[in-house]
């Protein structure tokens, strides 16, 4: 397996140790609704423990993500029939609630203007959204994705979840099938039938759907760190009328540079007021909180611990909801 491939699935174990050991901890522990919860905050708590040693152990990750990215340098190989060991996460979709979404109207809302930018006759600009896992790139790039103020700039949409597969071939299907619905054509080419096209009638196929539309795509989920397959996808993208955009979320910022882009986007976490709006969105029912102003206290605390990711707060907050029912 690749050096990034075994960060990567470590960094997506230990996120889902955290979540999933925090909520059972919630869930199990014993006694009223405000000590159930303030037990978890014990100093002395084994579980406390167990979650700083994960932080630890995701900073060594960061360390062994960097030996990665310069692994060329060291003359290692990349063994191609590792690719789809590690499944990433379900694919995702474009569709958002923007209710469910909370703290992130003023990072879409630059996002949005680095879109509509002059592309100084460029035909395709490039952005990426970096961020570690849990913070909600794909959810924001949903609200922008369905933004109708790009409806008019950009004719043609597409939403493609990449994760783990950036093979030329399927995500030339993918690309196509994004476009063809987008575009109501009756022409999808679906994944079953992917066997009866070529990668040189794909490529035709979606120059042809391309050419001379000013398109917007976004590509979520990218891990793929091979500089040549990113070049030779974006050549084909080079097709549609000039000032088109990709739009790519990445936890990696290793990634980001290799698109040879000037341009990314940075997302951190959650500021605390809007934090403790998440946790109680997902904590109580609409109007609720108002009932248990000693639980909003105990959610102030767990929302220091979150670090401002949506995820986490998620999560703890479902935790909070499941133990007062």
């Amino acid at each position: 397996m690749a050096a990034t491939d075994q960060t990567y699935l470590a960094e997506d174990v230990i996120d889902d140790f955290q979540c999933e050991a925090l909520r059972k901890h919630i869930v199990n522990t014993s006694g009223s609704i405000g000590r159930k919860v303030q037990r978890y905050f014990s100093s002395s708590n084994f579980l406390v423990y167990r979650l700083k040693m994960a932080h630890q152990i995701k900073h060594i990750n960061k360390k062994l993500n960097k030996v990665a990215a310069d692994r060329h340098n060291f003359g290692l190989r990349i063994n191609d029939s590792d690719n789809h060991v590690v499944k990433r996460r379900e694919l995702t979709h474009s569709h958002v609630i923007d209710s469910d979404v909370i703290g992130r109207e003023n990072d879409k809302h630059k996002i949005i203007d680095l879109l509509l930018q002059d592309s100084d006759h460029k035909i395709l600009s490039v952005i990426p959204i970096v961020g570690i896992g849990g913070l909600g790139k794909t959810t924001l790039a949903k609200t922008v994705f369905n933004d109708k103020s790009l409806d008019e700039t950009f004719p043609l949409k597409m939403w493609v979840c990449v994760s783990d597969d950036f093979e030329l071939q399927h995500l030339l299907v993918k690309i196509i099938n994004s476009a063809s619905v987008s575009d109501s054509a009756p022409n999808v080419i679906h994944q079953a039938n992917i066997k009866n096209l070529d990668v040189q009638q794909l490529q035709s196929h979606l120059r042809n759907t391309l050419a001379g539309k000013k398109f917007f795509l976004v590509l979520d989920d990218v891990w793929n760190e091979d500089h040549v397959k990113w070049i030779e996808v974006k050549n084909l993208l080079q097709v549609g009328d000039e000032g088109s955009k990709v739009l790519v979320t990445t936890r990696s910022h290793s990634i980001a540079e290799m698109m040879c882009t000037n341009t990314s986007y940075t997302l951190e976490g959650l500021s605390r007021k809007d934090s403790l709006s998440v946790f109680v969105k997902w904590a109580f029912k609409e109007g609720e909180d108002k009932k248990y102003p000693k639980l909003i206290e105990i959610g102030k605390e767990i929302v220091q611990k979150c670090g401002g990711l949506p995820l986490a707060l998620r999560t703890l907050g479902s935790s909070l909801f499941l133990i007062k029912r």
